[in-house]
């Protein structure tokens, strides 16, 4: 049996740079949204059973395919596959700082299309890795009320630049501040010494304050919710999403 079998297929379009863009989503669940955008390699196993336990704790799951081979494991082949498929394309920002990425705009249209059906407070946004600092893009939106960082790793951190960069436009940093001071709280989860994430979390903590949620493990492995999986990592996601999503 496909792991995605029991999912609603479907898709969204909406404008990216000004061209309509779609992509396709995966859906399961009843109660609040949540957006759950995976990481480098793509949907993979590991993700599509973390997603499982979010529908299972009482969620609407929309998981979008950006990229990769839905159901294909992380192995090093399909990461160096999907590695080289992000690399050239103009919906990531990759090396650049103070920049937010394309597919935020996608990302938040999905998020609001989300809301108005489902209603509530709002809708949960959750990206890892490579996709780690979209949910924080997508928190410039009314809609999402629940942003999570699974080790948010671009700008890729080459250089202290890099490394300390949100993958935000100056713009979209001021309404993040600002929505943070308002009460819409960003978690956040790494493992310490994983170099992938650079300097984010001191970025994050400098700027919003105790708004960011700092959750740390100690060692250097890096996927905090699937192929490193901490169970308290888990926890603190699913405990999360039902504080401020449950009207």
């Amino acid at each position: 049996m496909s792991l995605l079998e029991s999912w609603a297929a479907g898709e969204h379009t909406a404008p990216v740079d000004g061209t309509a863009t779609t992509h396709p989503t995966y859906r399961k669940g009843t109660g609040p949204g949540v957006v759950l955008i995976h990481e480098i390699p793509g949907l993979t196993p590991a993700v599509i059973g973390f997603g499982e336990e979010v529908v299972a704790a009482g969620f609407t799951v929309v998981m979008p395919h950006l990229f990769g081979t839905p159901e294909r494991p992380a192995t090093v082949v399909h990461v160096a596959q999907t590695m080289r498929q992000v690399c050239v394309s103009a919906e990531f920002t990759k090396l650049r700082t103070g920049v937010t990425s394309p597919v935020a705009t996608w990302l938040r249209s999905l998020a609001r299309g989300l809301h108005s059906e489902l209603g509530g407070p709002g809708v949960g946004a959750l990206g890892m890795c490579f996709a780690g600092g979209f949910a924080l893009a997508m928190m410039v939106d009314d809609s999402v009320a629940a942003p999570v960082l699974a080790q948010p790793s671009v700008p890729f951190p080459i250089g202290r630049r890099r490394a300390a960069d949100l993958n935000l436009s100056s713009d979209d940093l001021e309404v993040v501040r600002r929505r943070a001071a308002g009460g819409c709280q960003v978690l956040g989860l790494r493992y310490a010494e994983d170099a992938a994430v650079g300097r984010r979390f001191e970025t994050l903590t400098r700027e919003l304050g105790d708004d960011f949620v700092r959750v740390e493990f100690p060692g250097r492995q890096h996927s905090t919710l699937t192929e490193h999986r901490q169970q308290e990592a888990v926890d603190r996601v699913l405990a999360f999403f039902d504080e401020r999503l449950h009207a």
